[in-house]
This record gives structure tokens, C-alpha cells and sequence, in this order.
């Protein structure tokens, strides 16, 4: 599927906006051009920072609550992986990523196989099934050129998905703390 050109995204979120009776401002058009200028898959504070240099006064809230704006209404994806601030991706059609687990880079995948992949049968989980996206997960060029002890490690994800949830393991001193 072809991708639609930039004005023609922002035409198609005004017509959005008018059907869905939902105001026009200047900041939520800011934030829309901001992302679509991008391929890097942002972080809301990487595109807050962004949208400063042209509008200074603009707070993190309100780039927050156009993001949400934004993926509501389909004109963006948010893209979650295990231990990672969410990210945000301007391309709306099926795609896929890698991602590096030493940098967090974001890398689009375009692959007709992997859109063709069978979906499994989920009806004894209660689940509908409404769209997919593969994430290969991995180290990207850029850190595998970097000596091993320059590169920025990341814990495991269920290590990291260990450390948020407030477990009794997770919030224990270190040995060294405790033998004091």
C-alpha cells in the first residue's frame, strides 16, 4: 500500500477532526507535521523537544495529549516494547520493526511474508484479533561496530518488567547494602 504524502495526511486529519467535531488547533497540526518529518520512531519527549524550538510554550502535557489524539483517531501507531518508553510512528500501514535492545533504535521492516502470517486461533482466550506487528528484537549495525563495553546494555525484559511492578525481589538492598 502505497503511503500517502505528507499534505495529504494533514488534509486527512482536518477532514478527521471536522467529523469528529474535535477543534483544529495550531498545536495539534505542530504536532502532527513534527511527527510526520520523522522516520526515527520518536519518544513523546523527543518530539516535545522538537516542537519547542518552534513553539516554546508549549506544555509536555499538551504534546501528550495530541499524541493520544493522534493515535486515537488512527493518523499516527504507538509502538510499546518490553522495558521502553513508547514510541510513535507516523507510518499507519502494515509494517514491521527491529529492535535493538542496546540502543533502542527502531528500524521499519517492510516484508509481504510477515503481512501474510496466519493469525492463531485466540477464541478460547475471549480475544478479537484486530492487527498485528512483528518486532524482531536484537543489535542494530551501529552497536555491534561499538566495543562490547561502550555499548548501552539493557536488562532483560522480564528483568525490567520485574523491577516496575514492585516486587518484594526487585525492591531488596543490594548484599553489599545489607551486610553493613
Amino acid at each position: 500500500m502505497p503511503s500517502i504524502p505528507r499534505r495529504g495526511r494533514m488534509e486527512e486529519f482536518e477532514r478527521l477532526c471536522r467529523e469528529r467535531r474535535l477543534p483544529l488547533t495550531s498545536q495539534r497540526r505542530l504536532v502532527l507535521e513534527t511527527i510526520l518529518a520523522r522516520e526515527d520512531h520518536p519518544t513523546a519527549d523527543q518530539l516535545c523537544d522538537a516542537i519547542r524550538v518552534r513553539l516554546p510554550g508549549i506544555s509536555r502535557t499538551t504534546v501528550y495529549r495530541i499524541l493520544d489524539t493522534l493515535v486515537q483517531t488512527g493518523m499516527i501507531t504507538k509502538i510499546c516494547h518490553p522495558g521502553s518508553a513508547a514510541r510513535f510512528d507516523p507510518k499507519i500501514r502494515q509494517h514491521h520493526h527491529l529492535v535493538c535492545m542496546h540502543c533502542e533504535r527502531i528500524i521499519d521492516v517492510e516484508s509481504p511474508r510477515l503481512d501474510r502470517v496466519p493469525w492463531p486461533d485466540v477464541r478460547n482466550h475471549g480475544f478479537k484479533i484486530s492487527d498485528y506487528r512483528i518486532h524482531f528484537r536484537g543489535t542494530c549495525a551501529g552497536c555491534r561496530r561499538k566495543p562490547r563495553g561502550a555499548r548501552r546494555e539493557t536488562k532483560p525484559a522480564a528483568t525490567k518488567a520485574a523491577s516496575t511492578t514492585g516486587s518484594r525481589a526487585a525492591s531488596r538492598e543490594p548484599k553489599e547494602r545489607r551486610r553493613r
